[in-house]
């Protein structure tokens, strides 16, 4: 298990270079000790020190299963983990020896301890180890306890050959691990990444370890300086942390952001290390690798160490595998990837859920058998992670089975996702963790103390609340904004390789919850009705403070709703801009108290409205129209590879044609492929704001457009839809309300579901396939040769379906249809 290198140095860490017969000699002290002890397991409970490797191997030597216990549990945490495996022996720190004692007496055990330091003070007198390690491949080698990201912790039990079949894959098989690597030592190995990334591996080869001697920057670049460290590992934090710092001078400089462009677009390694030599020397010049595990490296992270030229080798794994599952291979990164899988092992992919069998999965949990029997079945690990595997065997991480959050409107949200996106994007921004609470998604911010500097607690708020929360929500679908925030200076709860412990943040952000509704008690009884009537059409907590807009993410209906509820209980009439003016909803409410001419709650009569009068004039047909579609198809059909179908199921007489939206060319991927006589009867409508010239008016008005100032008067607005159905038209409404950013389906506004049910008028769902490939958000022009498909689907009649039951038949249908096209 440690290679014989003679006097070539083992252990770096500050001035003290330990030879690998040195630390064989100082293994062989600590082993001395434990010689005439009954022992099963051994603990250690200390800092990352040159000590910890010594205790370690001691403890194999003596034929013991070694458990480390992370040196920044609390005393309550080490009596729990004392009580479930019962150590014999364990290996402290000075530091850490009074709370390991009250621990010890907290769990009611009997056990030795041994300080580290106090060990190493004994002196060496031609000590020699008299055995080797009994590694036979069923011995229990370690019990690593999980992190506990969803409760109390687990003794993971892992043999010799679940580490050997790690060590293997990267020394022999794949040569990432040679004697002539230096590994940086920097994480702390009570945890199995960095246990086998940079200890048991680098000395299985016969490599050297640089230890670290604290996590200070200082300390950590004159290590890798000192030492020309070679193989650096790491987990997401860490290289998100380098990578702000790094984009942050990058940004800051005209010259370097052209560079950073030009790197990117040549996509050489050796042009970026040339050009961007000076950050790898600050790595000390020799990196090889940076080996990234513990969590999932965000893709643009990956991307930009890319384009500096360092190779960032991510792999996917569990303390439960010890720990690979899959590892990219050198020369075959693909950023977003965590790789391919372990030479030896199986991965498949059920029911979403990735699953791995193989000689790197664990033996059980410690004394928990039905816990075990609960992911061990037939010898496959269930991982509770979900993914897919691409064609050439790559692994992609979609999302952690237990964490994903299904709303009551069974759409699934991937909060990490959310997570990855606001950090990314928003350099004010720590950290950001989201949860959800009475089917909203909410969050709890840490900000970036430097870019706050000066401003009390309100101020923070309110610059995170419209430069980071408002800025997201407006680039989401409704149901992925974040509806409510709160701030914190404290880090969010985290295990010790910094993967967030999400069970946790509902009860953090609770007590902040409950002081804040304490001083919320709100008498004003025009506030109580209005702020019932949000919630009960929104399904969500509101306060006083809530915008209307901004906070509650109310949509253009559910504006109209409000409006309609106000004039009808209040007897207020109101304009949209006037009521997104007010910046609370308290002071709505005051307002209304002030202006009321009546108080009698009414629900919203959408029957009622839609048949009261209101003038339309349904713009001319003009022959040129067909003749604009025909050539549209014919165009699409040529440019890209256009295909459609299904027309025959648009019935005759009124409808509401109810496409999925993927690109602004949809309107007319839709209207090209109807027969002659749906042309005439079929009807667009389009905001204001975007046929604003004359001669967008003049083409509109003559070619069935019927254009809708949606900011003046959304009610009128969708009387006016009404009353084109009423004439027995044809009209198409896209449910999203706006484009898809990726392809997937929105969530559905209920509007076309209103109107289909009041006017007793049938939708046709259409499914469009290709076309945000075609002319995706963000692209000038279209591209060419891409497949786009239309698919009229079987009518929807609405049957006296509630207006949400209507909306999900008609979502369910175009959903099924929405497998990707091949190329």
């Amino acid at each position: 298990m440690i290679y014989n290198a003679g006097e070539k140095t083992a252990v770096s860490c500050g001035d003290k270079k330990i030879s690998y017969n040195s630390l064989k000699q100082h293994i062989a002290i600590y082993s001395g000790l434990l010689k005439d002890l009954s022992i099963n397991r051994v603990a250690i409970f200390s800092e990352n020190q040159v000590g910890w490797i010594y205790s370690f191997y001691a403890g194999w030597y003596n034929n013991a299963t070694v458990v480390p216990i992370d040196f920044m549990s609390s005393e309550d945490e080490v009596a729990y983990i004392l009580q479930d495996c019962f150590p014999e022996v364990v290996f402290t720190s000075n530091e850490k020896k009074e709370l390991l004692e009250a621990s010890i007496a907290k769990a009611g055990i009997q056990t030795k301890i041994f300080v580290i330091e106090e060990c190493d003070e004994l002196e060496i007198q031609g000590e020699e180890l008299q055995q080797e390690i009994n590694d036979d491949e069923e011995k229990t080698a370690v019990i690593i306890y999980t992190s506990g990201t969803t409760g109390s912790p687990k003794g993971v039990m892992l043999s010799f050959k679940n580490l050997m079949a790690n060590v293997d894959a990267v020394s022999n098989q794949i040569n990432i691990y040679t004697k002539d690597d230096v590994v940086m030592m920097l994480l702390p190995m009570h945890h199995i990444f960095p246990l086998m990334g940079t200890m048991i591996a680098p000395l299985f080869v016969g490599g050297t370890i640089a230890l670290s001697p604290s996590m200070a920057s200082e300390d950590i670049i004159k290590t890798l300086q000192e030492n020309r460290v070679s193989i650096v590992i790491g987990v997401p934090r860490l290289y998100s942390a380098i990578r702000k710092g790094i984009r942050t001078k990058i940004d800051s400089s005209a010259i370097a952001r052209l560079l950073f462009k030009l790197a990117k677009t040549i996509n050489s390694r050796s042009f970026s290390k040339k050009i961007f030599k000076s950050a790898h020397q600050k790595f000390g010049g020799a990196v090889k690798y940076m080996v990234c595990g513990g969590a999932a490296l965000d893709p643009e992270v990956g991307g930009d160490f890319d384009t500096l030229g360092f190779e960032v080798l991510e792999g996917f794994g569990m303390t439960e595998a010890a720990p690979m599952i899959t590892f990219t291979r050198p020369g075959r990164v693909r950023i977003g990837s965590p790789g391919e899988v372990l030479p030896t092992a199986q991965v498949e992919i059920r029911e979403g859920e990735i699953v791995v069998k193989g000689p790197n999965v664990m033996q059980g949990y410690f004394n928990r058998p039905e816990e075990t029997a609960e992911v061990l079945k037939d010898g496959w690990l269930y991982t509770g992670d979900l993914g897919r595997l691409d064609d050439d065997g790559y692994l992609y991480i979609t999302g952690r089975k237990k964490e994903i959050i299904v709303l009551s409107n069974g759409k699934n949200i991937n909060p990490s996702e959310i997570e990855a996106k606001i950090e990314n994007r928003a350099a004010c921004v720590a950290e950001v963790g989201i949860y959800a609470d009475r089917d909203q998604l909410k969050a709890i911010v840490v900000p970036n103390k430097p870019d706050f500097i000066g401003l009390n607690d309100g101020q923070i708020t309110e610059k995170l609340r419209w430069e980071v929360i408002d800025v997201y929500n407006q680039s989401v679908s409704p149901y992925k904004k974040i509806m409510d925030f709160s701030v914190t200076n404290t880090e969010l709860p985290r295990t010790r390789l910094g993967k967030l412990q999400r069970f946790k943040l509902a009860e953090f952000a609770a007590v902040k919850e409950d002081q804040v509704e304490e001083l919320e008690d709100i008498s004003l009884e025009e506030y109580n009705i209005v702020a019932d009537f949000i919630s009960s059409e929104k399904n969500c907590n509101v306060r006083p403070s809530n915008h209307i807009e901004y906070d509650l993410a109310l949509d253009s209906l559910d504006k109209v709703g409000l409006l309609v509820f106000i004039q009808s209980t209040f007897g207020i009439e109101m304009e949209v801009e006037q009521l997104v003016g007010f910046s609370s909803v308290l002071q709505l409410s005051e307002y209304i108290a002030e202006k009321r001419t009546k108080m009698a709650v009414e629900k919203i009569n959408w029957s009622k409205i839609l048949k009261e009068k209101v003038s339309l004039q349904l713009p001319r047909t003009w022959f040129t129209g067909a003749v604009f579609l025909k050539i549209s198809k014919l165009f699409f059909q040529l440019y890209f590879r256009f295909r459609g179908k299904g027309s025959n199921n648009i019935p005759d007489g009124p409808c509401i044609i109810a496409p999925n939206h993927q690109s602004y060319f949809d309107g007319l991927f839709v209207a090209s492929w109807l027969k002659n006589k749906n042309i005439r009867e079929t009807y667009f409508y389009a905001k204001e704001k975007h046929i604003k010239s004359r001669f967008m008016k003049y083409f509109a008005n003559r070619h069935h457009i019927i254009i809708m100032d949606l900011n003046k008067d959304l009610k009128e607005s969708i009387q006016k839809m009404g009353e084109a159905l009423k004439k027995k038209k044809k009209l198409i409404i896209f449910p999203e309300g706006t484009r898809s950013f990726d392809g997937t389906l929105g969530e559905f506004k209920k509007t076309f579901a209103i109107l289909s049910r009041e006017l007793n008028v049938p939708i046709v769902p259409v499914s469009i396939k290709g076309a945000i490939n075609a002319l995706p958000r963000g692209s000038k022009f279209p591209r060419p040769f891409k497949k786009v498909s239309v698919e009229f689907l079987k009518p929807v009649y609405p049957s006296g379906e509630s207006y949400e039951a209507l909306s999900e038949i008609v979502y369910k249908s175009i959903s099924v249809n929405q497998e990707p096209l091949k190329a």
